[in-house]
């Protein structure tokens, strides 16, 4: 496998941990999809293609919003201070985060825009949006993943959680090293508030805040120390999360690959709906 398929399946990885969520939520054994028998996918397949009532909080699937496109509504919105430029193609700084965006349905121009932006032979990580990289372009890998919107979560505060610091960076970065949540960089802390557990001083439980846009902002990067699992940090760590997103207004989103039943259904549990289906796909750009 090459270094960005492996890349790409550290950030969406499937069966152990991804930055969306975390080993602590999931039971001991992932349930293999084709377990579930065809009504249960089909199940599945119908929540993740359809709509989510406005009433709850979504948003109709007809209709486009910032969350088809969340990094470069991010990268445009909250977080225009982190992007790199070149014409239409964003990205975040590569101290950041690894994500880059496109406008909706690319032109030509607009995909020689991203080749400038990462160089030749350089990687495009585009998260969401499925779009086809036209010739000369390769596309390295393609997963195929569900958006969820909090429609219901009790979100609470809770008083064993800290806020993350800067000088915490260290500690949460040995903490994703032993547990690969997936791409947590030198300066991945700036994107929104990160949440922590300590034990006798030492760091066993991390989540934070990634993409954040106009009304909605994800959660990510949910991670626990392997000898601290099974207690629920993780889920109190999303609970907090959601408490100080919804304090500012906005409403908390995050993502899941879309085999992975059990986190599917465990956010469902939480209070979370699936919204839409999308795809997280590495593209290379012409040498």
């Amino acid at each position: 496998m090459s270094c960005v398929a492996r890349f790409l399946r550290a950030c969406f990885r499937p069966a152990r941990v991804s930055p969306f969520r975390s080993p602590s939520l999931l039971s001991e054994r992932e349930t293999d999809p084709r377990e579930l028998g065809p009504d249960r996918i089909a199940g599945y397949r119908r929540r993740v293609t359809g709509s989510v009532d406005e009433s709850a909080g979504g948003t109709e699937r007809s209709g486009y919003t910032p969350l088809d496109n969340p990094a470069r509504a991010a990268l445009t919105g909250p977080h225009a201070r982190f992007a790199e430029r070149v014409g239409t193609a964003l990205r975040y700084h590569p101290d950041v985060c690894p994500m880059a965006a496109l406008p909706d349905g690319p032109t030509a121009e607009e995909w020689a825009d991203a080749a400038r932006l990462v160089g030749p032979g350089g990687a495009l990580f585009l998260p969401v949006v499925a779009d086809t990289p036209p010739a000369g372009w390769q596309s390295k890998m393609h997963l195929p993943g569900v958006q969820m919107v909090d429609v219901g979560v009790p979100a609470r505060p809770d008083d064993a959680v800290i806020r993350l610091t800067a000088d915490d960076v260290p500690e949460m970065t040995d903490l994703v090293r032993r547990t690969r949540p997936g791409p947590f960089r030198k300066r991945t802390i700036e994107m929104g508030t990160y949440l922590g557990i300590r034990r006798n001083g030492r760091l066993i439980a991390m989540g934070g805040e990634r993409l954040t846009l106009l009304g909605h902002t994800e959660i990510s990067a949910v991670c626990t120390d392997p000898d601290h699992r099974g207690q629920g940090l993780a889920s109190r760590l999303v609970l907090a999360l959601a408490q100080g997103i919804g304090d500012r207004g906005a409403t908390p989103i995050l993502h899941a690959e879309a085999t992975n039943v059990n986190a599917i259904r465990l956010y469902e549990q939480l209070g979370f709906q699936v919204r839409k289906e999308v795809l997280f796909q590495v593209v290379i750009a012409p040498s």
